[in-house]
């Protein structure tokens, strides 16, 4: 389902999303304000898509045994703002206000640490496989909401993981259309 407007109350949290509450997060440094926002990719199993998994490994709830990969992550503690499906679906893990573990060792424009002031928004899919048209859209929907609420987060504090963490990271990857997604902002 798509949503033309989405809302983000005063706890931070997406009215219209699927909330997922996550323990992987804290409070972001007093008077830090939201600044950025990181664009990502994942897929669990790795090319995979649908299925519980992504929400277990945010929630600290992935089964080691599920899948052999799962071995390499279930210890980790991560998390992201939000997660938009493949279908278009909106999860979000952790408030807005809250600081997400989604970027880890980081830097943009020179300052370190951008779990500190940017909202993480994780897109289902992989480098090399594409995204749907629909993710496009919520993930324009939900930006247009970040900015009206966070305006300090301008087109140019838009970043991809590999972007911020590069030689790290390289999502979203090279099959995330930034224009397409620049366009629907406009």
């Amino acid at each position: 389902m798509l949503y033309k407007e989405w809302s983000i109350n005063e706890q931070g949290w997406l009215t219209e999303a699927r909330h997922c509450p996550s323990p992987f997060f804290n409070q972001r440094p007093q008077g830090e304000p939201v600044s950025l926002l990181v664009v990502h990719g994942i897929s669990l199993p790795p090319g995979q898509f649908g299925g519980p998994h992504i929400d277990e490994l945010f929630t600290g709830k992935l089964d080691p045994q599920a899948h052999p990969y799962f071995v390499e992550i279930a210890h980790l503690e991560v998390s992201a703002h939000c997660l938009i499906r493949r279908d278009g679906e909106v999860v979000q893990y952790v408030s807005f206000l809250d600081r997400a573990w989604h970027a880890g060792r980081s830097q943009f424009n020179g300052r370190e640490n951008c779990n500190d002031f940017a909202i993480g928004i994780e897109l289902e899919g992989t480098d090399d496989g594409g995204y749907s048209e629909e993710q496009y859209q919520q993930l324009a929907a939900v930006t247009q909401a970040i900015q009206q609420t966070y305006p300090a987060v301008t087109a140019e504090r838009i970043a991809g993981h590999s972007d911020i963490a590069p030689g790290r990271k390289t999502d979203p990857g090279a099959s995330f259309s930034w224009d397409r997604f620049r366009q629907l902002l406009a």
